[in-house]
């Protein structure tokens, strides 16, 4: 390529003779621009490529090192070599030291050494170019990067930083430069806390790259700390020797929080952050070691929250998480800062009791965690109610590793809620023949709908007074191929738990009403029938809308329909009950409270339920006329429901002098074996053909 120089000369005789001298170039020929006055050649180097400029310095518009001034601002990137006199020398050499890349002689501006000299010139100027481009662009990719770059010299001390170095040590380059490593950036051990030697020490003692000691803190100017990872190498010159040594260094403090976090999370829960069954299991195994070392025994308590999953359906999930959140606060308050308390997932806890003695500590805690959860929780404005179930197993009498006493405590809890709820009890083993059975029985309930394996029985209520058919209650059995009659208190609870008593409670209400329409249009008068739903069903978002499809599929008129719902499900969240219970009323649907008696329900809230019936619970019935009682509750309950002009039924009722008490207290109706065993469809349309009579039917 062609090289352009301008030269800027009002001496026509040195022009002429530089232009004949490049022109005639043995390595090629240079193209000429001339100018006789600064501003004519400066307005040349705005208009026009060149590669190099030849200025005199004496011109008719600038004269001296001025002129060399004036024109290197406007071009510093440009090759510039003065023209110069033997007398001016020393204007040219002060032109070379601020920025001129030689001279030229006045007198030898013929020889062939001037192209020569000045293609390198150009050539060296390209050159600089570049090296000066490849510097800039290091510069902005190293001020780019978010590591931490510090360079140092053979002595340790520091020669360069980028702006991220600037920022994490705290140290502007300027200051920085020329002090020691040790000084910009301090380093300690994260645990000890003792200084550690900088590994830039090291690389320039070694000669090979090497990183810093993990967990390694570095002290900011201000003191504050900052944890990092690093790479250090040395750095060699053209010769291979070595010249100093650079440090890459990232700060890892929020990954290093984010490590920890992690590391927390995965072993704790998310929402009560208490060990989850993987911290759990770890610890059992430490526990169940120490415990073999030292002839102790180690206790595990499997809990489950009675019913939180109404709690769950009827007020949402934001509500049941901090029930959670509230019950896993006092659970821990039951326990020493040794033991362990976790969440298993949804609402079942394990609490690891160490060094129990023979189980007098785990029944200890236990009874105190079933006081404490009892007691209300005050959550968005809700007071809650809740109890658990507890199963106890201990090492080494119910397992020796931590999946069998999970296992086995998780076992015994299931005894725990067949037994009522609200209760502790300890593994034994014949238990696990009862936790086997119970889950043959949850297989095979998932599939007793599809086969129509359930029928409905029907047990009569009778007035008192007049002996007459008032209605009917519907009761659920199970006709298993196999097993034949499978009792309610066989399947029930585990139908409840494993959740199709949902599926199952829909499949009695429709039959219910279905019959209680059969026996309308045959002529007969059925009176009311008489559903019982469980807490599942109540307390779901739809129960309403199920009840009010149901009565417009069959037909059958709200008033002779009768939901009964147990005084402890109503009382468990008692405003939100008062809400359903007038939605039910409002569409004319009879309501009962059953079990009365047996819960904890106040005279205020049974006032503000719109209820129409009081059931007395047949365990009050029973003690009328026995040995440990007189009839009191039957009684006041009776009398409770006249004043609020409630209708009350006896259930149970089974021999005569129960039926006599009842009427002198004037009891309105009564369910029992004495007028009626639950018979089947065929026979309640035979009995309210014929009545009652005085015989009990069954």
């Amino acid at each position: 390529m062609t090289n352009r120089i301008l030269i800027i000369t009002n001496v026509i005789v040195d022009a002429d003779v530089l232009e004949g001298v490049l022109k005639k170039a043995s390595d090629g020929p240079f193209d000429i621009e001339r100018a006789t006055r600064l501003a004519d050649g400066l307005s040349v180097l705005k208009s026009r490529h060149i590669d190099a400029v030849l200025v005199d310095l004496s011109l008719p518009d600038s004269r001296g090192i001025d002129t060399f001034f004036r024109l290197f601002a406007e071009v510093p990137y440009l090759p510039i070599l003065t023209l110069s006199s033997v007398e001016d020398e020393s204007l040219a050499r002060e032109a070379v030291q601020r920025g001129s890349q030689g001279y030229l002689t006045k007198g030898h501006f013929a020889s062939y050494l001037v192209p020569q000299s000045l293609r390198n010139v150009i050539q060296r100027k390209a050159v600089e170019e570049s090296f000066y481009i490849d510097k800039v662009r290091a510069e902005i990719t190293l001020n780019s990067i978010s590591d931490a770059v510090i360079g140092t010299d053979m002595a340790n001390n520091v020669d360069y930083l980028n702006l991220a170095a600037e920022r994490m040590t705290q140290w502007s380059r300027e200051e920085a430069r020329g002090r020691p490593i040790s000084e910009v950036m301090p380093l300690i051990d994260g645990e000890t806390r003792k200084p550690e030697a900088n590994p830039v020490t090291v690389v320039l003692a070694q000669a090979k790259p090497t990183i810093l000691v993990p967990g390694t803190i570095m002290i900011r100017r201000d003191g504050s700390e900052v944890a990092i990872e690093d790479s250090t190498s040395p750095i060699h010159d053209s010769a291979g020797r070595m010249a100093g040594a650079v440090i890459v260094f990232h700060d890892i403090t929020a990954a290093k929080a984010m490590a920890i976090k992690m590391a927390h999370l995965a072993q704790h829960d998310f929402l009560t952050n208490l060990p989850n069954r993987v911290l759990l299991t770890d610890r059992i195994a430490q526990a169940i070691g120490l415990a073999k070392r030292r002839g102790t025994q180690v206790a595990l308590l499997f809990l489950d929250l009675d019913n939180f999953k109404h709690i769950n359906d009827s007020l949402g999930h934001a509500t049941g998480d901090k029930l959670l959140q509230s019950v896993a606060k006092r659970l821990v308050s039951c326990v020493r800062g040794s033991d362990t308390v976790s969440r298993q997932g949804g609402d079942e806890f394990v609490i690891l009791l160490t060094e129990d003695q023979g189980g007098a500590y785990s029944s200890l805690t236990a009874d105190k965690i079933l006081a404490a959860l009892a007691a209300v929780h005050s959550i968005a404005n809700n007071e809650l109610h809740i109890t658990t179930s507890i199963g106890i197993s201990i090492y080494p009498a119910d397992g020796s590793d931590a999946e069998t006493l999970i296992k086995n405590a998780d076992t015994a809890m299931y005894q725990a809620k067949e037994k009522g709820r609200n209760n502790f009890q300890f593994f034994k083993n014949d238990m696990n023949i009862r936790a086997v059975e119970r889950q043959v029985i949850e297989a095979n309930l998932r599939y007793a709908l599809e086969r129509k394996e359930f029928v409905l029985h029907y047990q009569a209520k009778i007035n008192l007074m007049t002996g007459a058919i008032t209605g009917s209650e519907a009761l659920l059995r199970w006709i298993h191929p196999k097993w034949g009659i499978v009792p309610p208190s066989r399947f029930i609870a585990v139908a409840e738990d494993c959740g199709v008593i949902v599926e199952i409670g829909r499949w009695v209400l429709r039959q219910a009403c279905l019959q209680n329409k059969r026996w309308e249009e045959a002529g007969l008068n059925p009176g009311s029938i008489a559903v019982n739903i469980s807490a599942i069903e109540f307390r779901r978002h739809d129960f309403i809308d199920v009840v009010r499809a149901i009565l417009t599929e069959t037909g059958l008129r709200p008033e002779c329909l009768q939901l009964e719902i147990t005084e402890s499900v109503l009382m468990r969240d008692a405003e939100s009950s008062i809400t359903i219970l007038k939605q039910l009323k409002g569409m004319g649907v009879q309501l009962a409270v059953d079990d009365f008696g047996t819960g904890y329900s106040s005279l205020s809230y049974l006032n503000q339920f719109p209820i129409d019936v009081l059931k007395i619970d047949k365990s009050f019935v029973h003690d009328i006329g026995s040995v440990k009682g007189n009839g009191i509750i039957a009684s006041a309950v009776i009398a409770m429901g006249n004043s609020l002009k409630q209708k009350v039924i006896a259930e149970g009722v089974e021999d005569q002098a129960q039926l006599v008490f009842l009427k002198e207290q004037h009891c309105e109706e009564g369910q029992g074996y004495i007028f009626c065993h639950p018979i089947t469809a065929e026979k309640f349309t035979a009995l309210l053909r014929s009545g009652v009579g005085g015989t009990s039917i069954h």
